[in-house]
């Protein structure tokens, strides 16, 4: 086997590993790439002015999501039975065909087919992430995985400034950006990327793995931390406000155009970025997990009570590098759940916590939206365009109830923040 082994990650080299890590990035630049352009791209369709395209908006928002939690089991199933390879050339083929069905898009059914065809062709990162297991050593694993990761942000933050530049020539303009570098990435794939997969390792396809609920049923097998994903998926669903609200709030609110949206967006990416890689380690580190959670709920709940009030555009820039701190919750929250898991529940923990995501990311945008819609509209009885942030900042206090019942539940292990997976029995 070792044999084996070494030809194999030789031959997959660079131009395998290059492309994995550009699918993963378009993917996620089309999903941030569409965000600042969508309200002027429906008053265009739809002769609606952002107070009452955002109803609609939260439709498109909810099927992407939708798709691609009914997606990501399957895509990943499918890649086991066939190989790799052709999942991932599949998924940045739809992507070219997604981005121009966009940007012809001429009634709002179109675009909620190019919605449900990006939820789709996005729903590869696990199948990104079994073709770098396949050829990588495990010693390489980790630094791959934290590359993979990178790409997922980078494609976030270039997504949102791309759609700034190119919707400066027009709404549809970043569309056909964008098929353009999809098409040259599939061109590349073509040609360069081998098959990771050894047909002797393949298995058969089955539907019942292929479920997207299924991974529900480990809620019970993990009591120890179910209060803790409960708190996870609230956070969650809170969270969602940004994606789903953003750019019609800026609309409706400050008068933003869509390249001063994108620009937004991507300065939320960075700071993102800065905080996920230069201070969560720090402050788990320095004040551990729990209390890095805590207050990590706290800054977010904070942080979007002030985009509710924020009245005047230069408040909301000022306000998002206080919301990019709050993104030390999530990860302190996963490595909480992490630590409090044993090593071989680690699967069913991660695939119990992104389907209680996925499906928040299904209802929450619709909920969001319409929050806005009925507290922005011109006969609003009430009008204030913050109203879905604020509810936004109500459902994360909502999270620490869950979270403080866990705290409970868990008892002597919470006052050792130090636990690690390997410190916690197997489960029988």
């Amino acid at each position: 086997m070792p044999k084996t082994q070494a030809p194999l990650t030789r031959q997959h080299g660079k131009n395998a590993f290059l492309f994995v890590i550009v699918t993963v990035a378009l993917d996620m630049m089309g999903f941030g790439l569409v965000v600042p352009v969508i309200p002027s791209l429906l008053k265009e369709v739809m002769d609606l002015e952002p107070e009452d395209a955002v109803a609609w908006g939260g439709a498109l928002t909810a099927t992407y999501a939708l798709m691609n939690f009914l997606a990501t089991p399957m895509l990943g199933n499918l890649s086991d039975r066939f190989g790799r390879r052709p999942v991932l050339l599949a998924s940045i083929g739809t992507l070219v065909i997604d981005f121009l069905v966009m940007g012809v898009a001429n009634t709002f059914w179109v675009l909620l087919l190019g919605r449900a065809l990006s939820g789709i062709s996005s729903s590869t990162f696990s199948t990104a992430n079994a073709y770098i297991a396949d050829v990588t050593t495990p010693e390489d694993r980790g630094r791959a995985f934290g590359m993979i990761g990178a790409a997922f942000g980078v494609g976030f933050v270039v997504g949102p400034a791309m759609g700034a530049v190119f919707s400066t020539i027009s709404p549809r303009a970043p569309f056909f950006a964008a098929a353009g570098l999809a098409a040259i990435n599939f061109l590349y794939g073509w040609f360069v990327l081998p098959e990771s997969l050894a047909k002797e390792n393949r298995r058969s396809f089955e539907w019942k793995r292929a479920n997207p609920l299924g991974a529900f049923q480990h809620f019970r097998k993990l009591p120890k931390v179910v209060w803790f994903i409960l708190a996870a998926g609230i956070f969650g669903f809170a969270h969602a406000v940004y994606p789903a609200t953003w750019n019609f709030h800026c609309k409706i609110r400050y008068g933003w155009e869509d390249w001063e949206i994108g620009l937004s967006l991507a300065l939320v990416g960075v700071g993102a970025a800065v905080v996920q890689a230069g201070l969560v380690g720090v402050l788990v580190k320095r004040f551990g997990p729990f209390k890095t959670a805590w207050i990590g709920i706290l800054i977010n709940a904070f942080a979007l009570a002030c985009f509710a009030f924020a009245e005047k555009a230069w408040m909301a820039y000022a306000i998002i590098p206080i919301s990019a701190l709050g993104g030390i919750g999530g990860p302190a929250m996963n490595t909480i759940m992490s630590n409090l898991t044993p090593k071989n529940s680690q699967g069913e923990l991660h695939g119990a916590t992104a389907s209680l995501g996925a499906l928040a990311m299904v209802i929450s945008p619709i909920v969001m939206t319409q929050t806005l819609h009925n507290f922005s509209k011109a006969d609003a009885e009430i009008h204030f365009p913050g109203a879905a942030f604020l509810l936004a900042a109500l459902i994360t206090l909502l999270a620490m109830l869950p979270f403080t019942v866990g705290l409970r539940a868990n008892g002597e292990q919470i006052k050792t923040p130090e636990v690690t997976p390997s410190a916690v029995p197997d489960a029988d």
